[in-house]
């Protein structure tokens, strides 16, 4: 039996596109049969669309409003701190934020298999 705690201030940013940010707890926490990373999206910026055969991915904002884009057509979900976004096996996805502000968000993925995901043409923000 065994434990971890991370705490936010110990964490370790990579930069990566459009400003967006990423912290990977997984590996600071060994972290075995799921992946977790908090991710920081200034204002107006976006992930690249894909759907991923592998993995069940779940996302909680902490602050602000994040945006999933999802399904196909993709149809927009606004989802606010204390809420809960919860993607199934190959679902085309797009995460965004769509605000003046930053938005950080928690998102967990299980199993550990990733690299398989496809990726898709963006989604268009409606």
């Amino acid at each position: 039996m065994g434990f971890d705690v991370v705490k936010t201030a110990d964490l370790e940013w990579e930069e990566r596109q459009d400003g967006r940010k990423m912290a990977v707890l997984s590996d600071r926490a060994n972290m075995t049969n799921s992946r977790a990373r908090f991710w920081r999206y200034p204002a107006h910026s976006k992930g690249r669309r894909h759907l991923d055969p592998d993995q069940e991915e779940v996302f909680v904002p902490i602050q602000g409003t994040l945006t999933m884009m999802l399904g196909e057509p993709p149809e927009r979900f606004d989802v606010g701190p204390g809420e809960v976004g919860i993607v199934h096996l190959g679902t085309p996805m797009q995460l965004f934020n769509d605000t003046d502000d930053d938005v950080l968000f928690f998102a967990y993925g299980a199993p550990t298999d990733h690299g398989n995901a496809e990726f898709l043409d963006d989604a268009e923000l409606v």
